[in-house]
């Protein structure tokens, strides 16, 4: 297949030496000359990669990244600035660049970075033409199984977000609905699959031990530490970090935790060496950091910084017949460990697809293991599940709900379990309360129950 590149760079000069240069290791590319041409033929023809100036005469380049990248199959981009800044870097890998380059650096040192970058853009490239045909095959997914439209959506945003090796992810949902499994499989399918995979948990990092356990520490940096010990963030490598239940870590360690991500370096406590953060950083939680942020128990920045490409995961009672697909999963998993030849019984099967599962995935691989234990003859009959199951039936079908706070203003919409995504849900509700306040925010944010600032965080999720 012939790998295509287009240089966008007003300087032609520059761009044909740049073009000569990269024909010399076989990267053949066309050369646009500003924003509009450089878009125009981006639609027009394929590329894999896209080598793009910062300062176009008719735009900005960072503004060209976005319809680039929106572009299916979304081509690489590897932005080039004559103003090397911090601030433009970040917000060029925000945006979605795979890198960026100064051009006051070498012209050589720039070619060896293209031919890089389109390394990186055939290994995605690859990985893409895996995972495409089978977004639903649970095989690419391990642990995210299910047909329900929630679970669908979750596994087609970690296949798009797995290919973009450093950008940062957010999870969220609540406790038990698998967000380890989901930042394990976005590593699994991305470009750092070969690299460690390091979860970090928040809640369990004592604050006195904390920045040791992140950053490491040398010998002699406090007492006890007889010898240098590396930090999980070093540990990692290229790979990736889980920060699990990452609304649980100490307020002290947010701002250290953000000069990290932004600067992409850090120090041993106790050492003076800078350390390169090569790892991509995976966040969980199943709090609402936005509340957290409004409550000023969160850093503002920090949020922003890690929530880059949210996903939700959503709670099994949201995901209709999973919960059967689940049962049958696990009921697999331990009946074969235990030498044993099990199936559910009907009976069973409707207890499950009628209760609520508050402990989502985990509780009901709990309850199948221990029914496995329990289990004499060929079936796990209803008598070997836990008596709340049994004595706790709900009708299943569509149920009206609206968000905590709205219930004084009527506002409620029909949420279909196995049908709706909680995202989706979370925007019909959201446009039905400004419709309802005539498009003023402020009152909109009244009738949800909810802060200003947590409606225009929704409004802004939204695109609205």
């Amino acid at each position: 297949m012939e790998f295509r590149t287009l240089i966008v760079d007003d300087e032609e000069t520059y761009a044909l030496s740049l073009k000569r240069l990269l024909a010399r290791r076989g990267v053949v590319a066309d050369v646009a000359g500003t924003f509009a041409d450089g878009l125009e033929r981006a639609r027009k023809k394929r590329y894999d990669l896209v080598v793009l100036d910062y300062m176009l005469p008719d735009g900005n380049g960072l503004d060209l990244i976005p319809p680039i990248r929106a572009l299916r199959p979304a081509p690489t981009v590897l932005m080039m600035t004559a103003y090397g800044t911090i601030e433009n870097a970040v917000e060029a890998m925000r945006r979605g660049a795979y890198d960026y380059v100064t051009k006051s650096t070498e012209l050589p040192a720039i070619v060896e970075r293209v031919v890089d970058a389109e390394r990186v853009a055939r290994a995605r490239a690859e990985v893409e033409a895996a995972i495409e045909p089978g977004l639903d095959n649970p095989l690419l997914f391990p642990g995210l199984i299910g047909e329900s439209a929630p679970m669908k959506e979750a596994r087609l945003r970690i296949a798009e977000v797995a290919r973009a090796t450093d950008t940062t992810v957010l999870l969220t949902g609540e406790s038990g609905t698998g967000k380890g499994v989901a930042a394990r499989a976005i590593h699994a399918l991305g470009l750092r699959k070969g690299e460690p995979f390091v979860a970090i948990d928040c809640v369990a990092l004592p604050a006195t031990l904390a920045e040791s356990e992140l950053f490491g520490h040398e010998k002699g940096a406090f007492t006890g530490a007889d010898q240098r010990k590396p930090g999980k963030l070093e540990v990692a490598g290229r790979g990736s970090v889980l920060l699990d239940e990452v609304g649980d870590m100490e307020p002290s360690l947010q701002g250290k935790l953000l000069r990290v991500l932004e600067e992409r370096t850090f120090e041993r406590v106790g050492g003076v060496k800078p350390i390169e953060m090569g790892a991509r950083v995976i966040s969980a939680s199943h709090r609402d950091l936005g509340a957290l942020v409004e409550e000023g128990k969160f850093r503002l920045d920090l949020y922003h910084r890690l929530s880059v490409f949210p996903i939700t995961i959503a709670p099994l009672r949201a995901r209709g017949d999973d919960v059967v697909m689940l049962a049958d999963h696990f009921l697999a998993e331990y009946a074969g460990r235990m030498s044993k030849q099990l199936t559910l019984s009907s009976g069973t099967r409707e207890i499950l697809l009628a209760y609520d599962f508050p402990g989502n995935v985990r509780e009901l691989k709990n309850v199948i293991e221990r029914a496995v234990i329990l289990a004499s003859g060929p079936e796990i009959t209803p008598e070997l599940l836990p008596d709340r199951m049994r004595e706790a039936p709900r009708t299943r079908g569509p149920v009206k709900i609206g968000l905590p706070g709205a219930a004084s203003s009527g506002l409620a919409l029909e949420f279909r379990p196995g049908q709706d995504t909680l995202d989706g849900f979370e925007k019909r509700l959201l446009v039905e309360a400004l419709r309802m306040a005539g498009g003023k925010k402020g009152k909109a944010a009244e009738i949800l129950g909810i802060s200003r600032f947590a409606l225009l965080r929704r409004v802004e999720k939204f695109g609205l």
